[in-house]
């Protein structure tokens, strides 16, 4: 195979691949190789029919368009390669006339990684984010930590907002019990906005033992058509009322949640928890001020190809998140009433800006030249194997060698912007 540039321009590139007859026949030889035991001729056996007969009867070109294939799959990459062309797109290919016994060329157009030089990423003037923790922080996360170690009581006396009432409850629309409204001894804590808007707030003031009818009106959007916008009403019975009881925060509650036997001696161990993190949210707050401030700085071809691959990314992921829920993202879709192309469209904007961010810190990577060592990758590697709670050398099979190049890529790109941020002006 041999490839020849035809133009190259900033966003594309237009190339020709030449195969001589030798490659082309060669290629139809391994095609009939491998589908031969598909044809069943009279006087042979199956798989053992010769090609020529094959051919004359479904026709000379029978093997031609997996050949084709075959050759374009295996050089294309190569051809690549070969010329320095970066491509970010689905080919598109025009090919000569095919005939046995010669050669054929394949004329291939492509989109391409735009040209570009990236200005003003050093000196970037932001401004400085306090990482400052107060006493009354300290406060908050001792709450926070009473309301986790908290317990749910009985109590006699009226439902109030916030308790969780033990119910059951049949719906009703007219004098007719619809399917799915019915349920017994559910849990429901007040003001969590968990059931239908309305519903919660008429438990308010119930008592163990009451009977309560619920009037409530059913959403316009409401998921079941046969509901939406209706007016219903639930029979509820109250079985139990309980409350939340928090800890008395004390050295006592120390003991009990920490492995310190003071209250002081666990306040200053989360303050210092708390510096720690808010130093970090302080700093890649920084960060990203640096990264918004040389996106706005710099005006450059974003190509459409690369914004649809991280539209294509973003609905895969939140299809992902779907699905760990118990949805899919169809499913999700019917729900809302909403078209495929208009959820596209939703997230066009944020593609654009993650795809342009990523292409401007990349390309600083590039203009810096910074390299990865082994020993990096070897750290990331291990970090990523803790996180997923797998061994080093598992995680590495998972990833494979392949893309372990991808790896190299984010740790150019943490670089990237560790640069900018230590190159910039903290005011």
């Amino acid at each position: 195979m041999k490839p020849t540039l035809i133009s190259k321009e900033n966003k594309e590139t237009k190339f020709k691949m030449e195969f001589t007859a030798e490659e082309f026949e060669n290629a139809i030889v391994k095609v009939y190789q491998k589908e031969k035991d598909k044809f069943e001729l009279d006087g042979f056996r199956k798989g053992k029919a010769p090609r020529s007969l094959i051919e004359k009867k479904y026709g000379e070109g029978i093997f031609f368009e997996d050949a084709i294939n075959n050759l374009f799959s295996l050089n294309y990459p190569l051809a690549l390669d070969e010329l320095d062309v970066d491509a970010i797109s689905y080919p598109k290919t025009e090919f000569s006339q095919v005939k046995k016994g010669e050669g054929f060329d394949i004329t291939v157009t492509v989109e391409t990684y735009p040209e570009f030089e990236v200005k003003d990423y050093k000196g970037v003037e932001i401004e400085k984010v306090s990482a400052e923790v107060t006493d009354e922080d300290v406060e908050k996360e001792m709450e926070s930590m009473a309301m986790r170690n908290s317990r749910m009581v009985e109590v006699d006396r009226p439902a109030k907002d916030g308790d969780m009432v033990m119910i059951d409850y049949a719906g009703f629309v007219g004098d007719e019990q619809f399917e799915g409204g019915t349920a017994e001894r559910q849990p429901l804590k007040l003001g969590s906005g968990t059931f239908i808007p309305g519903f919660e707030e008429q438990l308010v003031g119930a008592s163990k033992g009451d009977d309560v009818e619920v009037k409530v009106t059913f959403p316009e959007e409401y998921h079941s058509e046969d509901l939406a916008g209706k007016d219903a009403i639930f029979k509820c019975h109250v079985h139990e009322i309980k409350e939340q009881e928090l800890p008395e925060i004390d050295d006592d509650f120390a003991k009990d949640v920490s492995e310190f036997d003071t209250l002081d001696e666990l306040k200053a161990s989360k303050k210092e928890e708390l510096a720690k993190a808010a130093e970090v949210r302080a700093e890649n707050q920084m960060k990203n001020s640096v990264i918004e401030k040389v996106f706005e700085a710099n005006d450059i071809d974003v190509p459409d190809a690369m914004v649809e691959q991280e539209i294509d990314s973003m609905i895969n992921e939140f299809d992902q998140q779907l699905r760990a829920q118990g949805m899919d993202l169809q499913t999700y879709m019917q729900y809302l009433g909403q078209e495929a192309d208009k959820f596209r469209e939703q997230l066009r904007e944020e593609a654009f800006k993650k795809t342009k961010t990523r292409m401007i810190v990349s390309k600083i990577a590039d203009q810096e030249d910074f390299e990865v060592s082994e020993e990096e990758i070897k750290e990331q590697l291990e970090m990523m194997a803790q996180q997923y709670g797998l061994e080093v050398e598992k995680l590495t099979e998972m990833i494979g060698p392949e893309n372990i190049g991808m790896i190299s890529g984010d740790i150019k790109l943490k670089k990237a912007v560790d640069f900018m941020y230590d190159n910039a002006v903290i005011k």
